[in-house]
């Protein structure tokens, strides 16, 4: 009787438990976007899919602060963060710009961000995505009318919007939408 009575009073707390992990899966997937894949479908690829802490500067340790590898080798397309961007626009003005509005509790911006550091030749030599932080970016927000994270923007060499887009996760995704 004793053992019955035992079973019984853990069905309440594992079904709470199993709850809990569901709502927290929904919360992850959902990331403020009704985009899961882009028109063409295409959905993340396989193993891009782990959730990292934002970095101070976009790209691998042992590329220079604000900037990926990427930029390092010559024909190459760029990743950087805003700061790094905004302090001179005229170096990028060259190529295409894409203001890539980040936020580090998206998971659809997360691998994004682990697909530009992991396959940085998946940028063209004329491309430069720039990562803008959506959490702290209300004027840039405002200016180019971006109302969710995981949103892309091309702007011209005189940061005006050309194109706005969302659902891309790789940067050849990106520049074949890219203005």
């Amino acid at each position: 009787m004793r053992q019955g009575t035992s079973r019984t009073a853990r069905r309440p707390a594992r079904a709470l438990a199993l709850a809990a992990v569901a709502a927290t899966g929904l919360l992850l997937a959902g990331c403020g976007s009704s985009a899961t894949q882009d028109s063409a479908g295409t959905r993340p690829q396989a193993g891009t899919t782990t959730a990292s802490p934002a970095p101070a500067a976009v790209g691998p340790a042992t590329s220079t602060p604000g900037e990926s590898t990427v930029a390092a080798r010559a024909g190459a397309g760029r990743y950087v963060d805003y700061e790094r961007y905004a302090a001179d626009p005229s170096a990028y003005a060259t190529g295409r710009v894409v203001l890539f509005f980040h936020a580090t509790w998206c998971h659809d911006c997360q691998t994004t961000d682990d697909n530009l550091r992991s396959d940085p030749a998946s940028l063209p030599g004329d491309l430069t995505v720039v990562q803008v932080d959506y959490d702290n970016s209300t004027d840039l927000k405002k200016e180019y009318g971006v109302t969710q994270q995981w949103t892309f923007v091309s702007i011209d060499a005189d940061g005006t919007k050309l194109k706005a887009f969302t659902g891309t996760y790789t940067g050849t995704e990106i520049a074949d939408k890219a203005v």
